[in-house]
């Protein structure tokens, strides 16, 4: 892993949506939200909220998009990158996207049940 590698925990804000590059392999796109709750100075709670694209590749996309729905709490682990555009209306746009590497269920409120899935050769 690089240098700008990020770690988060939310929940799914949108579908994930799989798709298959003319190459054959697997990518899926789906956001995440990070809730942040802390008390100000004046004693009372501040909850902010932050958005994340989220993409992956190859079998962890596909075993994402069998495995996760919207709503549901997940861990994130990837390399973050902001990316920036014009949009059609000469608008300044930006994003910031985690190509992630490492995708699991938050446990804190939750249970999962793993099922390995049969080796394709490799590791």
């Amino acid at each position: 892993m690089s240098d700008n590698t990020i770690t988060v925990v939310g929940n799914i804000t949108k579908e994930p949506e799989l798709k298959f590059l003319g190459s054959g392999n697997a990518a899926v796109k789906f956001s995440i939200a990070v809730n942040k709750r802390r008390k100000g100075k004046d004693g009372e709670y501040e909850e902010s909220t932050s958005f994340f694209d989220v993409q992956a590749y190859g079998t962890l996309a596909e075993n994402l998009a069998n495995s996760v729905t919207k709503g549901n709490r997940i861990v994130v682990t990837g390399e973050i990158e902001q990316r920036s555009w014009d949009d059609k209306e000469g608008n300044k746009r930006s994003t910031v996207e985690i190509t992630a590497s490492e995708v699991g269920p938050s446990l804190r409120w939750a249970t999962a049940e793993i099922t390995r899935n049969p080796s394709k050769g490799g590791f």
